[in-house]
């Protein structure tokens, strides 16, 4: 398929699949181009402030509430209304942009759905056009599937409230140049599905709605939401139509919580504690402090000082403002053929959940529609007949000292290390062949875990406290010796789900290669995209 001409100084470096002429329209891509070119620089000026900021924090500078935003935080203001489609949330369920997904999603039973062109999507061409083309369909209700074995997959009479999650500010979208610059892959993401459904969306009733992910500070907010103004004004809706909640899942971003509250507040649906992404970001941040070393990812729960400090700051912001707080992601998943092995896996999400209710969220995701109704049973507990519980407001006070309270430190074992390693092959493997979102080990992996798994081993080799329990120290012969091993049992592991293991090698080698690299990468899926086609 070829497309018959293009806006002036569009090009596409890509092939075009059925139907993708009915997404990549002239007027939709001039779209696309009017977007970039207004606010491209904006997007750059703010990557090379983050790259600014993470040099002065590697140099020793603290991290602090902002001086000159004093008045925004001591200010008397709330959010923008929303409209009811946002007002009960107590269960969303997330996942990427595969048709089957997206009908078995709305039809769980969540009260929305947060469709992913982000960390639980592989973003390749076919997935990244292939979506919209799938949300499309989904918005105007004539999405089906029909699988191998012949079963048809249709939406039923209640679906779950749709949001879309776009790429973040620090991913491009390289098969699409405007004047020879590749365009914001969250830009690409946004005004696409904007143009050809927002439309449709308020007609309906239910958006646009969106989820803003990896935020490093409420100057970034602010460009988001100058970005919402322009595509209402641009498609004429009226401004405030768009809603969006930001996932707070980086460190800095809790140091100007309200400030980006603020920047947001006409378009704002409050926050999500992403906590995966999260303990990435910490990790990143603080990567060349030598007092710094986080244990085994699995002692890194949400009871910990500084991820529950961080959790209930993010409640107490969204409640002073009327704002939604969700709470995170259960990683935990449905387990077959093993009922004890079920059973405790789903009194690990029920406590999960009735944690964030207890806490004061007014709702939490789940990966699976299995989960729906564990989740909503623990929210309803709470909450009862009420949609939420904005009105809940939490009085501790917390502050830096809370929010950098890296406990614990230990244990560091073989058995973490080599888990960390594990994962991060078999996700990678997953990811090159065009899966985002993997089952490993009854967990649901995404991009952030893979993050924490492969910052952890270069911070374990870097710092002077990557020692193992046995007192070993984690250094490159270890990290070398183990991937040899954990890839070939990931590969066994593969091979008995009868895929195919042609991407394991590879992603080995890079997992080794961003594990011992003298520099650290700053995220893992931006030397993958430029790997795959």
């Amino acid at each position: 398929m070829v497309l018959n001409n293009l806006p002036g100084g569009v090009a596409l470096t890509a092939p075009l699949h059925p139907r993708f002429d009915e997404i990549l329209t002239v007027e939709a891509l001039a779209f696309v181009a009017k977007l970039h070119r207004e606010f491209e620089p904006r997007r750059q000026a703010l990557l090379a402030e983050r790259v600014a900021r993470q040099a002065r924090i590697d140099a020793g500078e603290k991290l602090d509430l902002l001086p000159q935003t004093k008045h925004v935080r001591d200010g008397d203001w709330k959010i923008a209304p929303l409209p009811p489609a946002l007002v009960c949330r107590r269960v969303e369920i997330t996942g990427p942009v595969e048709r089957k997904m997206i009908i078995n999603a709305l039809n769980s039973g969540a009260d929305s759905y947060m469709a992913d062109f982000e960390d639980s999507n592989s973003p390749n061409w076919f997935n990244q056009v292939q979506g919209q083309l799938n949300l499309g369909d989904a918005v105007r209700r004539t999405i089906g599937y029909r699988n191998e074995a012949g079963k048809e997959y249709t939406l039923g009479g209640k679906i779950a409230t749709l949001q879309v999650r776009p790429r973040g500010w620090h991913l491009d979208e390289k098969h699409m140049l405007v004047d020879g610059r590749r365009v914001s892959g969250g830009i690409f993401d946004l005004a696409l599905f904007c143009f050809h459904n927002a439309k449709e969306q308020v007609a309906r009733g239910f958006g646009p709605f969106f989820y803003l992910p990896k935020l490093e500070s409420h100057l970034e907010a602010r460009l988001w939401n100058d970005i919402f103004c322009r595509v209402q004004d641009e498609l004429g809706i009226p401004r405030g139509t768009i809603k969006a909640t930001v996932l707070i899942e980086t460190i800095v971003a809790t140091f100007e919580l309200e400030e980006i509250l603020w920047e947001l507040r006409e378009h704002s649906a409050g926050f999500n504690a992403g906590r995966w992404d999260y303990m990435f970001s910490c990790i990143k941040k603080f990567k060349r402090n030598r007092e710094f070393c986080l244990a085994n990812r699995s002692a890194l729960t949400m009871e910990v000082p500084f991820m529950r400090s961080y959790a209930l700051s993010v409640v107490q912001a969204c409640h002073k403002r009327g704002a939604p707080a969700i709470g995170g992601m259960s990683a935990l998943i449905p387990i077959k053929n093993d009922p004890e092995g079920n059973a405790k896996a789903m009194e690990g999400v029920r406590r999960d959940k009735r944690r964030d209710a207890e806490d004061g969220f007014d709702g939490g995701w789940v990966a699976h529609p299995g989960l729906v109704s564990i989740a909503m049973e623990e929210f309803v507990r709470v909450l009862g007949d009420r949609p939420n519980q904005w009105d809940k407001q939490i009085a501790q006070r917390f502050g830096p000292a809370d929010w950098l309270n890296f406990q614990p430190e230990g244990p560091i074992t073989e058995a973490g290390l080599r888990a960390n390693i594990n994962v991060g092959i078999h996700y990678l493997g997953s990811w090159l062949a065009g899966n985002g979102c993997v089952p490993i080990h009854n967990l649901m992996e995404d991009a952030a875990t893979a993050e924490i798994s492969r910052s952890q081993v270069w911070q374990w080799v870097v710092s002077p406290k990557g020692r193992l329990d046995d007192g070993r120290k984690v250094d490159p012969a270890l990290v070398r010796k183990l991937i040899v091993e954990e890839l070939e049992l990931v590969k066994a592991e593969v091979a008995k789900q009868g895929e195919g293991t042609e991407t394991y090698d590879r992603a080995a080698v890079i997992f080794e290669q961003m594990s011992l690299a003298e520099n650290f990468a700053e995220f893992l899926t931006l030397p993958l995209y430029e790997a795959m086609e």
